[in-house]
């Protein structure tokens, strides 16, 4: 893969080059992820989980919340933390 110029739409819209999906693995209805700075932008295809991978990370963290000693009436309140530090 090497650099391919491509055209934007009217409507927003890029194609990417057909060699450079296959090479990714990006199909029609994927996610892509955009980060743009300084007149560059790049696009990540991003991957969502499975379900049995979700369920482990969901259970990691269900795990880690015990053992810190929390419980589910504990959730509003870190929420609303959260929420508040980001207003900030």
């Amino acid at each position: 893969m090497g650099v391919e110029i491509v055209t934007v739409s009217r409507k927003g819209q890029v194609v990417l080059p057909l060699e450079m999906r296959k090479a990714l693995s990006i199909s029609g209805g994927g996610a892509m992820a955009a980060f743009a700075t300084d007149k560059v932008i790049v696009l990540k295809p991003v991957e969502l989980p499975t379900t049995e991978e979700f369920t482990e990370w969901l259970e990691e963290a269900q795990a880690w919340a015990k053992k810190a000693g929390f419980d589910e009436a504990d959730v509003a309140g870190v929420v609303k933390s959260v929420r508040r530090k980001k207003r900030k």
